[in-house]
């Protein structure tokens, strides 16, 4: 579960939201609970998507979102500025701890496990990647930004150390638990 804040309108509006299919999620806002399920253009920075709630479509039209930022939506005919901010409640919605160990597919399904490794919190396509091989990094430091669901979410590092290998690349789309780098 995400949670956060979203301000429309400048009225504060608490969001949690819960992945519960390819393309499905459930949705409460302020404790109400929705079923949303969305089209196959979702997520598509800049493209209008649709998304049906409680069995009612809705056209959405936005661009990409950056985490604290004013943007306009579009919902049918309707235009409100909105900013989407991570919740107080948690520390950070955007930082994912390392993993002693992370599984990694392997050809044939078998499985390996790789130490230090800093994983995919959700499935997405990165848009930056801020460090190299053998970088020095500090605990709090932007690593890399996954867009998901039109949200840019800065991946950063939980503990010091020097970056093992950089595995993923900007453009490319990951998987929740994917690895996307090491910290040794």
């Amino acid at each position: 579960m995400q949670e956060f804040e979203v301000y429309v309108e400048g009225k504060k509006r608490k969001i949690e939201l819960t992945r519960s299919g390819e393309k499905s999620f459930t949705i409460a806002v302020d404790g109400k609970t929705r079923k949303v399920d969305v089209d196959s253009n979702f997520p598509s920075p800049d493209r209008p998507f649709t998304v049906k709630i409680d069995g009612k479509t809705y056209r959405i039209e936005m661009p990409s979102i950056r985490q604290a930022q004013e943007i306009s939506v579009k919902i049918d005919e309707a235009v409100f500025k909105a900013e989407i901010r991570p919740s107080e409640r948690k520390t950070s919605l955007t930082t994912f701890q390392p993993t002693a160990t992370a599984p990694v597919k392997k050809a044939g399904g078998t499985r390996q496990t790789l130490e230090g490794a800093i994983v995919a919190p959700m499935t997405g396509r990165i848009v930056s990647i801020r460090v190299k091989k053998k970088d020095q990094v500090k605990v709090g430091q932007i690593l890399c930004v996954i867009e998901a669901m039109k949200m840019e979410n800065e991946i950063v590092a939980s503990k010091s150390g020097i970056v093992g290998e950089v595995i993923v690349s900007e453009g490319s789309s990951v998987s929740e638990g994917d690895p996307l780098l090491t910290i040794c």
